[in-house]
This record gives structure tokens, sequence and C-alpha cells, in this order.
């Protein structure tokens, strides 16, 4: 079976598409399991497939395109003005197949699995940077009511912990909960430290030509510390290169 372009819905299990083999031809719409979706992909010829850059968009992409499909992403802000009607998984395909073949449309690049697992790394650590600061806030909220304050960081938490244990007039309450939070923290402080020396170790590792010809721009997209880049970016290079940089990252690279 021969299509000339493919939209496709994305969900959690089930994946609707719409296909059209000619511009004046019906279209084929068909909803499509997680099984039935490669086998289907994988019996037509080549042709051009369009999605939104959703949540397993990236990884769709990837696996269209080994395939040998020409996958394209798009914001799905930029598919909504071709929703004809309602709002609903066949409606949606539509649009993303009529969006996917206008010229002007702007496409976002597909990431290759090992930036998708740098960016995994970065937010990985975001969040527990976040838990850990909850945890300290709260711990310093607590005891604050009992008159027991140091000052701010996280290196001043076994003081204010010290603290909480030598206060004989402390509820017992009072100091069960500050153990618990003070766990807490130190099982966050831990988890950190393991996933920056798991990250060296794979940077040790990684023998990747791109980085031995563009050091000093590969180091530059956050490879290193990560007090360097705690919050990374996309940042488009050439034609469909995506890297990531951090905020405190200065990216005035040149093009190509």
């Amino acid at each position: 079976m021969k299509f000339i372009r493919i939209g496709v819905d994305l969900a959690k299990n089930y994946f609707q598409i719409h296909a059209l083999s000619s511009e004046d031809a019906p279209a084929v719409k068909r909803k499509l399991t997680r099984r039935t979706m490669r086998e289907f992909f994988s019996k037509i010829e080549p042709c051009r497939v369009g999605m939104e850059a959703c949540g397993s968009a990236h990884y769709w992409a990837r696996e269209l395109k080994a395939m040998g499909h020409d996958v394209s992403l798009m914001p799905p802000a930029y598919t909504k003005p071709y929703v004809k009607r309602g709002k609903n998984d066949a409606v949606d395909a539509e649009a993303i197949c009529e969006a996917v073949s206008r010229p002007a449309m702007r496409f976002v690049p597909i990431t290759s699995a090992d930036q998708q697992a740098t960016l995994m790394l970065h937010k990985t650590r975001e969040l527990l940077v976040k838990q850990r600061t909850m945890s300290v806030n709260a711990l310093r909220g607590h005891l604050a009511e009992f008159g027991l304050v140091v000052a701010k960081g996280t290196g001043r938490v076994d003081e204010l912990l010290g603290l909480a244990e030598g206060d004989a007039t402390l509820p017992d309450a009072a100091v069960v909960a500050a153990k618990v939070l003070g766990q807490q923290i130190d099982a966050l402080g831990s988890a950190l430290d393991d996933l920056e020396r798991d990250r060296q170790g794979s940077r040790a590792q990684r023998d990747e030509p791109f980085a031995r010809r563009n050091s000093r721009r590969w180091q530059a997209c956050c490879l290193g510390n990560y007090s360097q880049c705690t919050r990374p970016k996309r940042i488009q290079f050439g034609t469909g290169f995506c890297c990531l940089a951090g905020s405190d990252t200065q990216a005035n690279f040149e093009r190509g």
C-alpha cells in the first residue's frame, strides 16, 4: 500500500492515523495499538509522516525513520488551525496530516536517544534538587516554630538537626519528624552525588566523533559540571542538529 502522507495522533495506548494515497482519494482512517502501529508502518512504502511534538513523539519519530519514512514533528499549537470541527482523535489526525503538507510549517528537530538521555539526566537532577529544597524548607519552617533557627543553606541542615536533638524542651514527636526530614535530605543528596558520578563515568566512556572534532563547542553544550548547566535548553545548529545548553553558558556559536 502506498500513501503520499500520513497524520498520526499519538496517545498512550492507541494511535489514530489519517492516511492519503492522493489528494483526491478518500482518506484511510484507522485506530492502531502500540503493536499494530509498527506492523502498519513496516508494511507500507516509505512516505511523509506528520506528528505533534508531544509525549513519546521523538521515540516514534526515530522508530519510523528507521523504517525509511520521512517523519516531521510539529508544535501542537501549529496544528490547531487545521482542525475543522470538534475535538477527537480522528479530527486531530486529519489536522496533523494537513498541517505537515504546508510549505511554511515549522518543524521540531528530532532528538536522538543520546540527546534524550542527556535531557533526562538534567530533568532528573532538577527534580531531586527541587525535592531537597522543599525538604530543607519544611525542616526549617517546622523547627522555627520551636525557636530553632540557623543560617540558610543545605550545609546548615546538620547544625539544625543537632539543635533539635539537643533541645530537651522539644516534644518527642517533633524530634522524630525532624529526623525523618533529615534522612530524606541525606537520601536526596546521595542520589544527586550518584547521578553526577554516573554521568561522569558515561562521559569518560563516550567515543563521539563530533565531540572530538568540536570539543570546545561540545563542552559548552553542558557536558561539563552540572553547576555550569542548571537549566538545559535546546539550541539549533545548522540543519537539524539540536544540542543542550545551560542558561549560564555562552552559546555564541557559529552556525554549521
